[in-house]
């Protein structure tokens, strides 16, 4: 950054993160990007998701989702069942401003790293635990895997719905593709750690308990909401009464009529036939109640469509109508280009890839990356006594 105007929103904030999951990781990555100066703890052998696959060619010795995950973090490795890993730790969290991690409580205890002995050694840092299930109650020491916790939420039981319903009716609940829920853990703990600090200087160092489960309960509040006149959504049941996912003639869209000007644009989207006309269907419940048959005659009329013509005329009318993209359509995408969400960066044991940045600008300009994935222990002299004394003196001068 080039002046202070242009300075990240985090920038002089230090986070120390200690993560073998992807919700930690994912948190830490969040705070590095919106400006921190992430450190991550690694054990000797390396943080276990360096070794996830997909590996990315040539070599296929880097992890995609760690490249993702680490990107524009440091690397220091500690072996925190010795002492001497112990008291480098210590020394980062003497400087850090933010810990996140996934260590479970008894965990915790054993590296005495627990609530009550990091605020009496470090009253001024903020401690960030995601897990699974929270790091209080009865499930506190439960392990899961994402397919665990995305069915715990509620979420998988309701997947596939809609047109893959529709067109798999036998179908067992699906899990979603990748690491859905423990991304909502990660983005629940950064937002955590990001109220930590604004509100540390009027009432001192908080911690974060951040729940996986609760994280992705709150995705599906609309649905919990329906228990309380009695009933409960089933997948077969969990869709627009018209509208959803659409069939073309080169691939899918998206389609959302929600408000009765986007229902108006429909009919001009589709030629204005005789049966939208019907008086009737200008009643927004009525258009719910002949929903299946509204449904059956857009879906005749998309499979003739093109996708690229369908969503220009669509937005065009205010009609909410997206195509389902490929990977290779997202990275050559105008509107991903022109927010500038693709970074390419030097990933070791890779190559010079594409990598998302943020999903999200900050005052209207994207974030940018420090770096691809640091090497494991690349930045070992963040833990020398020398470096410490350094620091601290560059404090010092500017306070």
């Amino acid at each position: 950054m080039t002046d202070e105007a242009a300075a990240p929103p985090l920038a002089g904030v230090i986070a120390v993160e200690i993560s073998r999951g992807v919700s930690a990781g994912h948190a830490g990555r969040l705070l590095s990007t919106l400006g921190a100066e992430t450190v991550l703890v690694e054990p000797p052998e390396g943080n276990p998701l360096r070794r996830e696959p997909p590996l990315l060619p040539p070599a296929h010795e880097a992890s995609a989702l760690f490249a993702f995950l680490a990107a524009g973090k440091k690397s220091v490795t500690c072996d925190l069942t010795t002492p001497a890993g112990r008291a480098g730790l210590s020394a980062l969290l003497t400087e850090a401003d933010v810990l996140v991690h996934d260590l479970r409580p008894d965990e915790r205890a054993n590296l005495e790293l627990d609530e009550q002995t990091l605020r009496d050694r470090h009253p001024n840092l903020i401690d960030v635990s995601v897990l699974p299930f929270g790091a209080f109650g009865p499930k506190a020491d439960w392990r899961a895997e994402e397919i665990n916790l995305i069915h715990a939420s509620g979420e998988g039981f309701l997947l596939p719905n809609g047109l893959a319903a529709e067109l798999f009716p036998e179908r067992p609940p699906l899990k979603v593709y990748g690491h859905f829920a423990e991304y909502q853990g990660g983005v629940v703990a950064a937002l955590g750690a990001l109220s930590a600090l604004v509100s540390r200087a009027q009432g001192g160092a908080e911690s974060v308990d951040v729940s996986i489960q609760d994280a992705t309960l709150a995705v599906g509040a609309f649905a919990l909401q329906r228990l309380g006149d009695g009933s409960l959504e089933h997948r077969s049941t969990r869709s627009f009464k018209y509208g959803g996912v659409l069939e073309c003639a080169d691939g899918y869209v998206e389609l959302l009529t929600l408000e009765e000007r986007q229902w108006r644009g429909l009919i001009e989207l589709m030629g204005r036939p005789d049966w939208m006309l019907d008086p009737e269907l200008s009643d927004s419940l009525e258009r719910s109640r002949r929903g299946a048959e509204i449904n059956r005659a857009i879906r005749t009329w998309a499979r003739e469509q093109r996708t690229a013509d369908i969503v220009t005329r669509a937005q065009a009318l205010g009609v909410p109508m997206a195509k389902y993209a490929s990977p290779a359509e997202v990275l050559s995408g105008p509107h991903e280009a022109a927010r500038h969400l693709f970074q390419p960066v030097e990933i070791p044991g890779a190559c010079r890839l594409p990598v998302l940045s943020a999903p999200f600008h900050v005052d209207g300009a994207a974030l940018a990356l420090r770096s691809g994935p640091p090497r494991l222990g690349e930045h070992q002299h963040l833990l020398s006594a020398r470096h410490h004394r350094e620091r601290t003196a560059i404090t010092a001068e500017v306070s």
